[in-house]
């Protein structure tokens, strides 16, 4: 189990595990995510981490299809500016790899925002804390667990 399933499961939280055959030579880890377990795109989201103007980082979640948009980021989360953290503090900041990374279950605790269209939809699918694994959650779950923030994200 990944620290993201046990923090949704002391949280008492439902959602399902779905499991895929992950290829090391896939680099477009949502893109794999989609074909291997057949999903909408639209429903499958990414977890990022932004570093504010204050040095501040945070979790962004947004649809697979779409960019992150910085400007809209940091406008939810009241800062000047954001800026794509680097990879190295992305792992370390959450214990995940990239590919991995889950919204739940990071090694530190970070304000979350969730792009807005996450609510459109009865479930959605972010990682579960592994390449090759998802897990399949009420978009509610965020503001239950982590105390998200939504928010127009995306940027096309």
């Amino acid at each position: 189990m990944t620290p993201a399933i046990v923090s949704l499961s002391e949280a008492q939280q439902e959602f399902r595990v779905l499991e895929y055959a992950h290829s090391s030579a896939v680099k477009n880890y949502g893109d794999e995510v989609i074909e291997q377990l057949g999903l909408d795109p639209l429903h499958v989201f990414k977890t990022l981490l932004a570093q504010l103007h204050d040095g501040e980082v945070v979790v962004a979640v947004v649809p697979v299809a779409s960019l992150l948009n910085l400007k809209a980021l940091s406008k939810a989360a009241r800062s000047k500016k954001a800026k794509m953290a680097e990879v190295a503090v992305a792992e370390r900041r959450t214990g995940y790899v990239t590919g991995g990374i889950s919204p739940f279950g990071q090694t530190r605790e970070h304000r979350t925002y969730v792009d807005q269209s996450a609510l459109l939809y009865d479930e959605i699918f972010v990682s579960g804390g592994k390449r090759g694994l998802e897990i399949a959650i009420s978009p509610s779950i965020f503001e239950v667990v982590l105390g998200a923030t939504f928010a127009p994200l995306s940027g096309g």
